[in-house]
């Protein structure tokens, strides 16, 4: 599993069928820090999830499909929870939206 941002979404007119209803997003994998750590991916949202939300993806087509309940869905990436906090070391912290261009200049 990995913690990453939902950057995006994917609009599809002709999709699998299997993936027919399903909600497409872009999400960008980050450390521990919120700084981005990989490349971004396409993931199917299961969790409800929205642009600027920190999520949860299971990375695994089999873990994927179980959570998508269907055995020859063609998945490889599912967001399965929308991260409120992390707790490390005791201390619970909020991940932070990165700041805008605008937001930088305002400090």
């Amino acid at each position: 599993m990995k913690i990453a941002r939902v950057t995006g979404t994917l609009v599809s007119t002709i999709k699998h069928q299997e993936h027919v209803g399903a909600k497409l997003l872009l999400v960008t994998p980050v450390d521990s820090d919120a700084k981005p750590s990989e490349p971004a991916f396409i993931a199917i949202d299961a969790a409800q999830a929205g642009i600027g939300d920190y999520v949860l993806v299971v990375e695994e087509g089999k873990s994927a499909r179980q959570v998508l309940q269907s055995p020859a869905a063609p998945c490889e990436a599912i967001i399965v929870g929308v991260i409120d906090y992390l707790t490390t070391h005791g201390r619970q912290r909020i991940l932070a939206a990165p700041k805008s261009q605008e937001q930088k200049k305002l400090e």
